[in-house]
């Protein structure tokens, strides 16, 4: 499960909230996107939707609300919103704010969650156990004789170089891990701001 809990001030709109949502996911803001509340879209303008400038507590959203915002709708990712808590800003908080969240964002365009699902399995399946066997067996037979001279061979780097690549493109399947400290990084560098008009 991939969830992410943020504070968010009630005068932001659903825009800025869109780019808050991308920075908390790690993703670049680069698809169409839309919001439904009450059974009413806004997003993207290419969507006919309504104006996504709304404030979110012009909304009137109570506690427990919960909401859709969907991103790259050609898949589409659907993210479920709920406010779980109303509170009065900290004088000393910044906000936006991250303060939890967990499970790797999915790489943007990987298609879709069930495509992701089956990359992810395909990228942690026995063929990565062979790869892992073909590192060991340098790594031993270099710690054995004390040389490099296994690396000398240009068939063996190349099969050794081969295998560091299939092992680095699995890493990269498996999206990018949560850090909650980097989302806040971010989001106090007001990376949101940009990325809540970066579609195409």
């Amino acid at each position: 499960m991939v969830w992410r809990r943020l504070q968010v001030p009630s005068t932001m709109t659903l825009r800025e909230f869109h780019g808050v949502l991308q920075i908390a996911m790690g993703w670049d803001g680069i698809h169409l996107y839309q919001f439904i509340v009450h059974t009413v879209c806004y997003g993207s303008w290419e969507l006919s939707a309504e104006s996504a400038d709304i404030a979110l507590d012009g909304l009137k959203l109570r506690k427990g609300s919960r909401f859709l915002y969907e991103y790259d709708l050609t898949i589409p990712w659907e993210h479920e919103i709920r406010l779980e808590e109303q509170c009065s800003p900290k004088p000393q908080m910044p906000y936006p704010s991250c303060i939890g969240g967990d499970g790797a964002c999915p790489p943007e365009d990987c298609g879709g969650p069930e495509s992701w699902i089956r990359q992810l399995d395909d990228a942690l399946g026995y063929e990565l156990d062979d790869d892992f066997a073909t590192v060991m067996e340098f790594v031993r037979e270099i710690s054995d004789t004390r040389s490099f001279a296994a690396l000398e061979d240009p068939d063996r780097a190349e099969e050794l170089r081969e295998t560091l690549f299939r092992i680095e493109d699995r890493k990269a399947l498996l999206g990018k891990p949560f850090e909650q400290r980097k989302v806040n990084e971010r989001l106090r560098q007001d990376q949101h701001l940009t990325l809540m008009y970066q579609q195409m």
